[in-house]
Order: structure tokens, then sequence, then C-alpha cells
């Protein structure tokens, strides 16, 4: 079994995700971030994106610690960094020569043992926060720092660009840097799983994906008795009821949700209809949240306590905003 998937970063700019889905891609590996608490600045777009429209994700986190409790201190970052979002794949921490060349810069050099003190360091505080840990490298870095014993506890994400898999043991096979894909400028990595990742992490109760949150898929249409509102990073359902005129009781019923503390950004929810009164704006290449809200006459704190914006500089053309 291979599974066709792709990884991406703030390199490849702003991914048209329902043309990647459209081209047969299962999956998306999404960076995280890197560091001490560096956050990619395309992550939560891209998360938020593949959640609506139903691609499942993993995230990587690229690493620059030079000891293991730095290791640790970039896991917490990656959680805290992932945690508003729906994740089917793993968590996975990528360590490779510009980790060493960074840590050289820092003083500190990074022998074998200590590299494999911080795969195990991160990896360990993923796991110990619920989700599915994994480790990215390349087959050089692997021979000369890490080993094999690794990914015989962790799943591995291999890197190796060659036409024919070489039959390493791992669990995603990354096997060009060069790929082109329907969606995306320039080039991007691919990949290929090996394993069924959603079902093994559902299955083993990770991920926070086991009877916490909704089922993952598209936005429903809007049905004469719901409309239906894409959750985003941030929200409440509390917040939610008050912003629609309803009540947290009558969200967890109609969306069969069993902890009202446990809500996903990207998900979807309905919303009774007869607790919202608004139009609907198609958001335009070019356009700012400002100059919507006066072309509306409203204001921009309406605009984004309505349609959960949490950052009012970041809309994008094609999304659908609710206007009073």
């Amino acid at each position: 079994m291979s599974i066709k998937g792709l990884d991406v970063s703030k390199f490849q700019g702003e991914v048209d995700w329902e043309r990647v889905k459209a081209a047969g891609y299962k999956f998306a590996m999404l960076r995280a971030g890197y560091g001490f608490n560096t956050v990619d600045e395309q992550f939560r777009r891209n998360a938020s994106e593949c959640n609506r429209i139903g691609l499942p994700i993993g995230a990587y986190w690229f690493c620059y610690a030079t000891s293991p409790s730095s290791a640790v201190q970039e896991a917490d970052g990656c959680v805290k960094t992932i945690s508003d979002y729906r994740l089917e794949y793993p968590v996975c921490y990528d360590i490779e020569q510009a980790t060493i060349d960074y840590a050289a810069g820092q003083g500190v050099t990074i022998t074998p043992a200590l590299a494999r003190q911080l795969v195990q360091s991160f990896c360990d505080r993923i796991e110990t926060k619920g989700y599915y840990a994994m480790f990215y490298s390349n087959k050089n870095f692997l021979e000369q720092y890490l080993g094999n014993d690794l990914s015989k506890r962790y799943s591995l994400w291999y890197a190796r660009y060659t036409d024919t898999f070489d039959g390493t043991d791992c669990s995603m096979w990354q096997y060009t840097s060069q790929g082109s894909v329907p969606g995306i400028s320039g080039n991007v990595d691919l990949d290929l799983s090996y394993v069924d990742f959603p079902s093994v992490i559902r299955s083993a109760g990770l991920n926070h994906l086991s009877g916490t949150s909704p089922a993952p898929s598209p936005s429903p249409s809007p049905s004469g008795d719901y409309i239906t509102y894409v959750i985003q990073p941030g929200d409440t359902l509390s917040g939610i009821a008050a912003r629609f005129g309803t009540t947290i009781s009558e969200l967890t019923r109609i969306n069969n949700i069993s902890d009202p503390d446990r809500i996903y950004g990207g998900n979807t929810l309905k919303v009774p209809e007869s607790g919202a009164s608004y139009k609907t704006y198609t958001i335009r290449s070019g356009d700012t949240l400002s100059e919507i809200a006066a072309r509306f006459g409203t204001t921009v704190s309406t605009l984004t306590n309505l349609n959960g914006i949490s950052d009012p500089n970041r809309i994008y053309a094609g999304n659908t905003l609710r206007i009073p």
C-alpha cells in the first residue's frame, strides 16, 4: 500500500488546497514551525484550509535544539501551534545537517548520541501530549548520526530522492523535492505513505481524534433549518453560541459533540438558522476587511467577531464572509 501525499512550508506561498485535493493527493505534511516557538508563516492558513476541505494533515517541526531540554521546549511550541487543528497524520521532528550547523554556530557539537537524544526527547514529549510522534531524516544523516534503532521506536519519514525505493524501514518516503502539483507555484516535495495513519491514529486514540471532536468533512450545504460555520482557531463553543444567538446545549445536540470544551479549527458546525440574520459576501482578490466593512456599513471588529477571524489582515479570496 502507498498513499500519495506532499509536504509544504511557507516557501510554497499560498496554496490552492482545493486544486491539490482534486489532483488526487490524499494527505499533506505541513511545517508548523522551527526552533523555539517560531511558527511557519503559512501554517495556520494551510491547516485551516486542509481541515475545511477534509484533506488529512500531519505537521512537522524543524530541529534547532542543542540539548534534550531545548528539544522538549520545541515540542511544547509545536503542540501549542497545532492544537487548534485536526491532525490525522503524525507530528514529526525534522532533524538534518542544518541542525548540526546551527548548533556549531552556538558552540555546541552535536554527536550521534546527542542527536538521538534530541529525537527521543522531542518525540517522547509529543507522545505525552497525546499525539503520534515521527521523525524525519535523510539517508546520510541516518548513517552518520541516528542509526537504525530509532526507527524501531518511532515512525521514520525518510528522505531520499531516487526513482526507486531502496527498502529502508520507514513509514513514509519523501522521494523528490522537485514535484509539480496543481495549485502550488514552483517545486514541491512529494511523499508516499506506507501506513494508513488516519486509521492507526484513530484506533490508538491519539491526536485527540477518539470521540473528542466531530468527524472531518467538507462543509455541508445549508438546509432550511441550519447554516454552517467553519470553526476558527481560538473559537469556543460558548462564543459561537453567543455570536449566533443560540445555546451551547443546542450546538452540542445538533452536532453530536461529546465534549463542548473540545472543538477543532477547520471543522464545521451546524448552527440553527433562526439565530442568524446576515448577508454573505465572497472575498475577491485585493479586498481588505476594512474596505469590505466600509462597503457594507459595518466595522472590522463586527466582521472579525461574526466570522471568527483571528487576524483581520489575513483574509483569502474565495472565502465567504457573513455580513450583518
